[in-house]
This record gives C-alpha cells, structure tokens and sequence, in this order.
C-alpha cells in the first residue's frame, strides 16, 4: 500500500514562493534551487513548490483549485493564526466565520493557492 506524503503546487516563481512559506511556516526549506523547494514539517507533512514553467509533463492548473488545511484544536486558534497571517501581509479572502464543519478562514499565497485555517465542529 502507497501513503500520500507531500503536497507539491506548481508556482510561477519559486524563490518568491520560499520567501512566502519561510515566513508563513517558520523553518528553512530542506531543498532548494532555482525550480523547486521543498519544506518538511515536524509532523511529517511535506510541502514543496515547483516552477510551473519547468514541470514535466507541462501543468495545466493554476493556483485556486483546491486548499491546503491548517487544523487549530480551537476557534480562538483560528483568529490567532488569520491574525498573525494578516500581519505577515497574506492575503486573507475570507474572514474567520462559522461553517457547517466547523470555524474557519481562507487565505491565498503568492500564486493564488488557498490556506484555510480551521477549526472543528465537536
């Protein structure tokens, strides 16, 4: 049986793309050229970004199309986390609100890719 273990997101400029995530996520990345990078969280979760004009084969997606989720044991998390994001200049599209799944808000990185920062609903 095969896991899932990475996320990868076609980017239009890499290295702006470290910059964002260094900063969103705190740590350095493990890898990192002119074309990809690839960050490894202390959970296991593998985050990496590749040049959209070098993937093979060409990529026809763009950013927009799906989320990466950040789960928060709280909703007072939640605000905490849009808040601090806010401050680091990410673009927040919608604001902490209650949802059928729980509480939650939407940001975009650099190339239009969504972040949501969640919540459950016990």
């Amino acid at each position: 049986m095969t896991t899932p273990n990475m996320t990868l997101l076609y980017v239009d400029n890499p290295e702006k793309s470290v910059v964002f995530y260094r900063r969103l996520l705190g740590r350095e990345p493990v890898e990192f050229s002119p074309t990809f990078a690839l960050f490894v969280l202390s959970n296991g979760f593998k985050l990496a970004v590749w040049s959209k004009h070098t993937v093979e084969p060409v990529a026809t997606a763009a950013g927009g199309g799906g989320e990466i989720g950040f789960l928060c044991e709280q909703p007072q998390q939640v605000d905490a986390l849009c808040q601090h994001w806010r401050e680091l200049g990410v673009d927040i599209i919608q604001q902490p609100v209650s949802l059928d799944f729980g509480y939650a808000f939407v940001a975009t990185d650099p190339d239009g890719h969504r972040l949501r920062g969640y919540a459950l609903s016990l």
